[in-house]
């Protein structure tokens, strides 16, 4: 068994049902004023109203506190997201400027090494032209000595008959007119 218990008309129904009963009452002849029926039913639609007025002023003002601090709550999440996103954003600056001064810097270090490179290739370069030119020097004085050798070597030498037994003696070893020189592979 349920007791059906009609919810109690709200503050706005009441004064507009208050409304009806003023409007519709009679005109009173050459007057602005108006006879209303039954009193003490407006009175009671007026009274009503006023009871549950506070009430649902409460209710407004706690309506409103939670819009209040909702709003707040967005409002502070809506800095936290763009602090968030200005924190981002120069953090991704800086790692802009972090590459584009680590891409300067190898530049540097590439130019650099490239002209330690180019120098160290010269550097070396005449260290072995030196060395060349010095070998070259010493190769010449060898030349020379091997040239001068040789012509000492070309001038003959005396030369011995060779005795009866077809050999020759201890001076004549060296050879008649032929073997007298020594043997030069330019001759022929």
């Amino acid at each position: 068994m349920t007791t059906d218990h009609p919810e109690p008309p709200d503050t706005d129904t009441l004064l507009r049902r208050a409304m009806e009963v003023v409007n519709n009452g009679k005109s009173v002849p050459l007057s602005t004023s108006v006879l209303i029926s039954s009193k003490d039913e407006v009175i009671e639609l007026l009274e009503a109203a006023i009871e549950r007025l506070p009430g649902e002023l409460d209710q407004a003002r706690f309506m409103m506190r939670e819009r209040a601090q909702y709003l707040e709550k967005v409002q502070r999440e809506a800095e936290e997201i763009l602090d968030a996103a200005r924190a981002r954003a120069e953090r991704m600056v800086q790692r802009t400027e972090i590459v584009r001064e680590a891409q300067h810097r190898a530049q540097r270090l590439l130019d650099e090494s490239r002209e330690q490179s180019a120098r160290l290739r010269h550097e070396a370069e005449d260290y072995c032209d030196q060395k060349l030119a010095a070998f070259e020097i010493v190769l010449e004085r060898t030349v020379r000595s091997v040239q001068a050798g040789r012509e000492k070597l070309r001038v003959t030498a005396p030369t011995r008959p060779p005795d009866d037994s077809g050999s020759l003696t201890e001076e004549g070893r060296a050879g008649g007119p032929e073997e007298s020189r020594f043997f030069d592979q330019d001759d022929g």
